[in-house]
């Protein structure tokens, strides 16, 4: 299998695509200036206890009080505590966790009146974002995660994942991790981790203290609430967590990402830092790797994904519940019951991308086509576990139900992708009545006039849908030349499947959009 990685970034958002052999089974969108992001460390203020729910609502400066149950509040709370009213206490000193104390883990059974009490400061981590309506929720059991290993302050264990198997590997690498980790550190050793060199491992351990060392000092500066540790950027976090031998290329349009990327690779995997490539194209960069057709493909309520079968995907409050239909798929010679196996077997790999591509969480219900064998059954089951296999979220697979419903649990700790395939009409925003599509280009034609001749812009380009463009472009004497002769400047028409049909975008030559639209009203 061959893994790209495709890295749109634009002035107020970045999106990046995860393609397994061309196929697009991973899309993750954050805004610039989007905060509130898994693994960002705060400092809150207890604003309200719930002992019914056994649970806190923290001020961290979102809209909403952040959610902070008790048992997330970690065994060695107590220690947490008193590092905090310490540091915030002794400004003059530098807080360091190998002088302190280790006090004894609190009860798991306590109750949170026990530890906390409202207007109480509290260092916090964010273990999910906001969804929908509710508040990012919170843990106060503080970690960093690596590539090779997770560092958690105030915690003497070392654990090794349960997916390196090898004994003898896992016994190595507990030896070697309690040789070199800091006093008062507990340190998770993740899958990766096997069979890496000493070196490797010492250097991103003391790269992930160097990060608490550097940072925790603000707490004894910033106001309450404020943000203390910022996660990576998403592009590096990502990259982190699914980056594998059989990446072949990373593609990324923006040249600051590109140099830190390098970087990071130099630094986790040597021999694989040239596979980063800077994408300079005409296209959008999404257009050219044939991520946005896919896009609008897989996203919506119906997938087709084999022969005419398709599914319909349902989402509420509680659940998703996704339907498995045959659609106009011809029928199997060897009956009913094969047909409705083999549409099943197909839809479970295509459910599996689904999860991932949407990044859907909580509970999912599938209502397979019904089969009455039970080895079929089984199988789909297998089927099902199978492809699921190489999803990083947290999951839980059931057996079908006798009413042929399967049921599945996913981690959900960021908000699922949602992306609209329908189109809106640019011209009517839904009206139903347009100005006659014919005159579209000579709309175009007084815009560029006003670019050209009022705001001075020398080079640009004009992004329209690619029937537009193609309609631009066509003939020996095209409109675009047309163009060209008439206002002797550069002009370059760039197909853009992310618009509709009679949008458009003006672009500088630095890339960056020109607001034309606000202009021209103005004018």
């Amino acid at each position: 299998m061959v893994s790209e990685l495709i890295i749109d970034v634009r002035p107020n958002e970045v999106s990046i695509a995860v393609l397994e052999d061309k196929k697009l089974v991973e899309l993750q969108k954050e805004a610039t200036d989007e905060s509130y992001a898994v693994g960002n460390i705060y400092v809150g203020k207890v604003k309200k206890l719930m002992p019914g729910l056994n649970a806190a609502f923290i001020d961290i400066g979102y809209k909403k009080d952040a959610f902070l149950h008790y048992l997330d509040l970690g065994p060695h709370f107590s220690s947490f505590d008193k590092f905090y009213k310490f540091a915030v206490s002794e400004k003059k000193k530098n807080p360091l966790i190998s002088k302190a104390k280790l006090l004894p883990e609190i009860d798991k059974e306590g109750s949170i009146t026990d530890v906390l009490k409202v207007g109480q400061e509290i260092l916090v981590q964010i273990a999910k974002e906001p969804i929908s309506t509710k508040g990012p929720r919170l843990t106060a059991e503080l970690s960093f995660a690596g590539r090779y290993l997770v560092l958690i302050p105030f915690n003497d264990k070392v654990s090794i994942s349960q997916k390196i198997k090898s004994k003898e590997e896992r016994a190595r690498l507990r030896q070697l991790i309690q040789s070199i980790k800091p006093k008062n550190f507990g340190v998770i050793v993740r899958t990766v981790a096997e069979g890496k060199k000493v070196i490797e491992l010492d250097a991103e351990l003391k790269a992930l203290q160097l990060k608490w060392d550097d940072n925790i000092p603000k707490i004894q500066k910033e106001k309450v609430p404020s943000l203390i540790i910022e996660e990576s950027s998403r592009t590096l976090a990502l990259l982190r967590d699914v980056f594998n031998p059989s990446f072949q290329e990373i593609h990324i349009n923006d040249n600051s990402s590109y140099s830190a990327i390098k970087e990071y690779l130099r630094v986790i995997e040597p021999e694989k830092k040239d596979i980063v490539k800077l994408y300079n194209g005409e296209l959008p960069i999404f257009d050219n790797f044939s991520v946005t057709k896919q896009v609008k493909a897989l996203f919506g309520k119906t997938v087709t994904f084999r022969n005419g079968a398709y599914l319909i995907i349902e989402h509420t409050e509680a659940l998703h519940v996704i339907d498995v239909n045959s659609g106009n798929r011809s029928k199997s010679n060897n009956g009913q019951e094969n047909n409705a196996f083999e549409v099943n077997s197909a839809a479970a790999e295509e459910i599996a991308r689904q999860l991932r591509l949407r990044d859907m969480g909580g509970i999912i219900v599938i209502d397979f086509i019904d089969m009455t064998e039970g080895d079929h059954r089984n199988k789909l089951l297998l089927r099902m576990q199978d492809a699921m296999s190489a999803d990083r979220a947290k999951h839980n697979i059931l057996p079908l139900s006798k009413f042929g419903l399967m049921q599945i649990t996913r981690q959900r700790v960021r908000p699922e992708m949602e992306v609209s395939t329908t189109e809106a009409c640019p011209t009517c925003f839904g009206k139903g009545e347009i100005r006659s599509s014919i005159l579209f280009t000579d709309m175009l034609d007084n815009k560029i006039d006003y670019l050209v001749n009022k705001l001075k812009v020398k080079k640009f380009a004009l992004h329209v849908h690619p029937y537009i463009a193609a309609f631009i472009n066509q003939g020996f004497i095209s409109l675009k030349w047309k163009w060209r002769q008439k206002y002797s400047w550069k002009i370059d028409i760039v197909p853009n499947q992310s618009l509709t049909f009679l949008e458009y975008q003006f672009y500088d030559n630095d890339k960056n959009e020109i607001d034309l639209k606000q202009d021209y009203e103005m004018k």
